[in-house]
């Protein structure tokens, strides 16, 4: 089962998904064999800070972040990527490093890299280390609210 809070919030919206085990794999590469999917398909999710304040940045695993790009696109002075002791206690039920990309669900602002906008579905970490959800990019949008901007790099 995906992390809980994350099946239960897109059941209550009614939102078609489709949940893809896989042996226990912790790389985006390793990810994507398991699941036997397109490595570009994968989308990977990013602890920033971001003036000092915890968000998320949403890219496609093969791509990284560019954290002047990301502070462009925030308004802020400062972007660090976090380390995952900084927040690892932030999403409970979820392994660490295993997180979906729902920060809505964590009071959490998202970033999401213009890429993305352009694919039909994304396919991300369900909460652990062996299993993923697909859904439609549009949904995810609907759902998350994300602020959709340039910030990666290849």
């Amino acid at each position: 089962m995906p992390a809980k809070k994350l099946k239960e919030f897109l059941d209550d919206q009614k939102v078609k998904y489709v949940t893809i085990d896989h042996s226990l794999a912790y790389t985006a590469q390793e990810i994507a064999a398991a699941a036997n999917i397109p490595g570009k398909e994968l989308v990977k999710t990013i602890m920033a800070k971001i003036d000092g304040e915890m968000a998320m940045a949403v890219l496609p695993a093969s791509f990284r972040v560019d954290t002047d790009l990301l502070a462009k696109a925030a308004g802020a002075k400062k972007v660090e990527i976090a380390g995952e002791g900084e927040f690892k206690d932030l999403f409970p039920g979820c392994e660490v490093g295993a997180m979906s990309p729902f920060g809505n669900l964590y009071n959490l602002q998202v970033f999401v890299d213009k890429s993305l906008a352009k694919d039909r579905d994304i396919v991300f970490n369900a909460g652990s280390h062996r299993e993923l959800i697909r859904m439609s990019y549009k949904d995810f949008e609907k759902l998350v609210k994300p602020i959709v901007a340039n910030f990666s790099a290849r």
